[in-house]
């Protein structure tokens, strides 16, 4: 029971099942949607209700948002829920 007065601080996590978002990200990296190599640059802030580019849904401005830009030069930023990032980078590798 949680007795604060304020609800517990959002993750700034999609709310995607993990196999489902696996699935989604793999099939988006395996046709070009998402970049297969590495990000160049990566920083974070909060969001601004930007799309994420792994799941398509908004990220909520108490959100924190990862960014970051591919080698490849005039792509804009990339933008992802932290925990899309995180199963990004790992599919991205594994692929």
């Amino acid at each position: 029971m949680n007795l604060a007065p304020f609800p517990p601080p959002n993750t700034g996590e999609a709310k995607m099942d993990h196999e489902v978002l696996r699935l989604l990200i793999q099939r988006k990296v395996r046709d070009g949607r998402l970049p297969h190599g590495s990000i160049s640059r990566v920083w974070s802030s909060a969001s601004d209700n930007e799309t994420c580019v792994a799941c398509d849904t908004i990220l909520a401005k108490e959100q924190l948002v990862m960014e970051g830009t591919t080698v490849r030069s005039g792509r804009r930023a990339l933008q992802f829920h932290v925990r899309c990032f995180q199963v990004w980078d790992s599919e991205r590798r594994s692929a």
